[in-house]
């Protein structure tokens, strides 16, 4: 049974539209979920050499592969920066990617949602985010894959989804969600 649902943006950005998306869909799901925003803006860059002496490593690493691991499932919305993730959304992927022998995201089932501004609604930054969780043994759910595109019509940055059918969309995303989540 789903209690616990993290929820990793990819932004930085105090008020960005993965953010705004992330509070939308929030009220969605089943109030006996809890949904937790894990913070990424706080991770130093990724080093090994730091991540190897317990004494250098930065709190933060731990604290989010504490908070990705209590989860039950996670959701990661992100925008698109030059077709690609953002570098501190990959950053974050890096921090829990550590130790091996304890990947902060094995098992986790993933909802992955991009959007952008432009027409292609963050397509390569989806794939790009899939490649790298499923290579951490994520589990990416496959269907439908969410690609929101020309954003700034959609949704508002107090995260008031702007149109009908969007809304029926992600309602329709999340229902699917639960079901596979459900499923390990």
């Amino acid at each position: 049974m789903l209690k616990r649902i993290g929820i990793i943006v990819g932004s930085v950005r105090e008020k960005s539209y993965s953010k705004s998306l992330a509070k939308a869909i929030s009220s969605f799901f089943p109030e006996t979920i809890e949904m937790t925003i894990i913070r990424i803006d706080d991770l130093p860059l990724f080093n090994p050499d730091l991540d190897q002496d317990v004494a250098l490593r930065p709190d933060s690493y731990e604290r989010f592969r504490r908070e990705v691991k209590a989860q039950d499932a996670l959701i990661v919305i992100s925008p698109e920066y030059n077709r690609t993730i953002p570098a501190a959304l990959k950053n974050a992927i890096e921090v829990g990617s550590r130790p091996m022998t304890d990947i902060a995201f094995n098992g986790k089932p993933t909802l992955v949602i991009t959007q952008s501004a432009g027409s292609m609604g963050g397509f390569g930054a989806n794939h790009h985010i899939r490649q790298a969780l499923v290579f951490l043994n994520a589990i990416a759910m496959p269907q439908p894959e969410v690609y929101l595109s020309e954003i700034h019509h959609l949704i508002d940055k107090e995260g008031t989804i702007l149109k009908a059918d969007t809304e029926q969309f992600l309602r329709m995303v999340v229902k699917n969600f639960l079901g596979f989540a459900t499923l390990f």
